[in-house]
């Protein structure tokens, strides 16, 4: 999986926190560090799990770009405001996989394999709500 956060202590401890759960991940700090990797990488990436708001770049506009060189990426965004907020202010379509921050470790595998299970044409867990 590809996980995109400009914070570096928020990539680097959920990037720690996916790989104890068995997860290989690639991290890049912007949109245009990540489309490089990609391009580099030059092996199927299953999921971007991408900040919403970062500069230059939106994770939905990275999303859209991924989705060009990788089509059929799953997409997980993740941001510090309110699922409500985000979609109210039209910075992502109702619907979309959503992870608010914080997270738990064991939250955050769950909703990534939720993802990943629905792209596989699997029944996905039933969600749960993090306390």
């Amino acid at each position: 999986m590809l996980l995109v956060e400009d914070d570096r202590r928020v990539r680097l401890l959920a990037s720690e926190m996916l790989r104890m759960h068995g997860y290989t991940v690639l991290q890049a700090r912007d949109g245009r560090d990540a489309l490089d990797l990609i391009r580099q990488h030059g092996q199927p990436i299953h999921l971007l799990l991408t900040d919403v708001v970062m500069p230059e770049m939106s994770g939905r506009q990275l999303a859209k770009w991924v989705a060009d060189i990788q089509p059929g990426i799953r997409v997980l965004y993740m941001s510090g405001y309110t699922d409500g907020v985000i979609a109210h202010h039209g910075v992502l379509d109702a619907g979309v996989a959503y992870l608010q921050k914080p997270f738990t470790a064991d939250f955050l595998a769950r909703k990534v394999r939720e993802v990943l299970d629905a792209r596989a044409g699997r029944r996905p867990a039933r969600p749960t709500k993090e306390a």
